[in-house]
């Protein structure tokens, strides 16, 4: 499963400021589009996690334009 196709948020529409995220070989990689040879790696429940509290807003003080 080494050539999963990466996958962007429909939000992001066409251009290229966005996080790009696909799972490989049991982990989940992310990059952002515009820098693709930095990839972080992290395990799926992880991701799950992150995902759960990224709906709820528990990271949106992080954001300076919200």
């Amino acid at each position: 499963m080494r050539n999963s196709t990466w996958q962007k948020s429909s939000y992001s529409g066409s251009n290229a400021d966005c996080v790009e995220v696909r799972a490989v070989d049991g982990v989940i990689e992310l990059r952002e589009s515009d820098e693709g040879d930095i990839i972080v790696r992290t395990m799926p429940y992880k991701f799950a996690a992150f995902l759960q509290g990224a709906k709820v807003g528990e990271f949106d003080h992080l954001i300076t334009n919200a």
